[in-house]
């Protein structure tokens, strides 16, 4: 009676992954020294495939279902194991469970700058992130491509492959279709769609099947950004006038905080304005087309200068402002 019991634990009457992890993509079903009852259950739930491997050579696969395993229905093990259409003995194999749930919100960014030239900036650096999702399509390609003969098989093994393939994408993608930076926020949907197209045969590949990628943000590094925001600002160096308009206005609030109140702020827009006034009347003054003799024009420069030097001093304008306009006055009379 003990003896029947031990040699009837020797054999494995049903097959199934019941209770899978959902960060596992790859399950090899527990089978050490034991031998595969001939007529065994397998069971194979939604969202799963299972595939019978001899000896490192792939066998039979089956889909979601109850099975009962005879050689019947295992046509490919049954020739790699020179087994009769009669063959009702015990025999071993591996069964792999692949898990075919989709693998949802996969994020992926870009760990360094990525180089692209903008119509508008020149070269720029850009950074982007995003997610996709995907699916295990294919348990042949994927146990030979990327798991191999291994117990277990995690998502997380295969993050940084699939991450560097999604970034080297959208690289040549950026770099190929020259769209200007400010128009980048207005297509990201079809930048999705290019990069989701251009990445589908590589996940193929793996026997995997992108069901979605995302771009969320294509942004630029903190420097450039301000940069961008100052010509933004600026109307994109429009007037000048209409700019220290801009910039007193922006400072309204905070001088009329300030001891002085609504005379500081009159004083300031006053000193505003006429910075405003010299730095348009330099910029548009013409070299060429002046009539007034060189020393008179390098007067006029110095009293501009000086009472620019004079504004400053008093704090009506910053020292930043106080270089725009300096620069611009020195422009004008060197040349």
């Amino acid at each position: 009676m003990g003896l029947g019991r031990f040699i009837k634990k020797q054999f494995i009457d049903v097959i199934q992954w019941p209770d899978p992890n959902p960060e596992l993509l790859m399950w090899r079903f527990p089978i050490a020294d034991e031998e595969i009852q001939n007529g065994a259950a397998l069971i194979v739930r939604e969202s799963q495939v299972a595939l019978f491997v001899n000896e490192g050579k792939l066998a039979d696969e089956f889909t979601a279902g109850s099975y009962k395993l005879t050689t019947n229905n295992l046509p490919v093990l049954t020739n790699l194991k020179n087994w009769d259409k009669l063959f009702e003995s015990p025999f071993k194999s591996d069964v792999y469970f692949f898990n075919t749930r989709q693998q949802l919100a996969s994020g992926w960014g870009t760990a360094q700058p990525i180089t692209i030239r903008d119509n508008e900036f020149g070269l720029i650096s850009v950074r982007g992130f995003g997610n996709y999702s995907y699916r295990v399509i294919d348990s042949r390609k994927f146990f030979t491509e990327v798991a191999g003969i291994t117990e277990e098989f995690y998502k997380s093994q295969l993050d940084d492959q699939l991450r560097n393939l999604c970034v080297t994408t959208l690289s040549t993608i950026l770099g190929n279709k020259n769209i200007p930076f400010i128009d980048m926020a207005a297509n990201l949907t079809e930048l999705s769609k290019l990069v989701q197209q251009s990445l589908q045969e590589h996940f193929v590949n793996l026997g995997l099947q992108l069901e979605s990628f995302l771009i969320e943000s294509i942004t630029l590094p903190p420097a450039l950004q301000k940069t961008l925001d100052d010509r933004i600002s600026m109307g994109i160096i429009g007037d000048l006038s209409a700019y220290t308009q801009y910039q007193m206005a922006n400072s309204i609030p905070l001088a009329a905080q300030n001891e002085g109140g609504a005379a500081g702020v009159g004083m300031s827009m006053g000193a505003g304005l006429t910075m405003g006034q010299m730095m348009a009347e330099a910029m548009q003054q013409k070299p060429a087309a002046t009539q007034a003799t060189a020393p008179s024009n390098a007067n006029d420069h110095t009293a501009k200068l000086s009472q620019l030097n004079e504004l400053l001093q008093k704090g009506l304008i910053t020292a930043e402002d106080y270089d725009k306009a300096k620069a611009e006055v020195l422009r004008q009379l060197i040349g």
